[in-house]
């Protein structure tokens, strides 16, 4: 064993570290390497302080177009239109001279555009038909509905 120390002791990186020159160029060279690490680590922090902040600031600007927009509703609440919208829908009320007529929601919702009525057999068979065929010839099998003021 102590041979090979001894072999080791006569390389030629032994006595580079004998000299007070190299062994300073060393100790710079481990600071230097600990200062970059240390801001390194510094600057991942500070990107990640910043991303959080970036959050913060996003869901701020979401409150605040909350609020004013709470604040728009709460006003349209307070205006004349809209308090006789509500007397009309919840009370029920009328102006002098107009009728109230109450239709029953079948009714009203069958003629309502956009919206699909209660299903029946006659319509659940000719959707499930529809599905079969391709895009092209269901878009002209609706276009020809609409000209023609064909109901499905």
């Amino acid at each position: 064993m102590f041979n090979f120390l001894q072999a080791y002791r006569n390389h030629s990186v032994f006595p580079m570290l004998r000299d007070v020159r190299s062994l300073g160029l060393v100790v710079f060279a481990v600071i230097a390497i600990l200062v970059t690490w240390s801001g390194a680590k510094a600057v991942q922090s500070n990107y990640k302080l910043q991303q959080e902040i970036a959050q913060l600031q996003q869901q701020n600007a979401l409150q605040e177009l909350k609020n004013n927009n709470q604040k728009l509703k709460n006003q349209y609440y307070n205006t004349p239109q809209y308090l006789e919208l509500a007397a009309r829908q919840n009370f029920g009320l009328a102006l002098p001279g107009e009728k109230e007529l109450i239709v029953p929601k079948e009714v009203a919702m069958a003629r309502v555009a956009g919206v699909a009525p209660t299903a029946n057999p006659a319509t659940v068979a000719v959707s499930d038909t529809k599905k079969d065929q391709p895009l092209l010839q269901s878009n002209i099998q609706d276009w020809l509905n609409f000209f023609l003021h064909r109901r499905l």
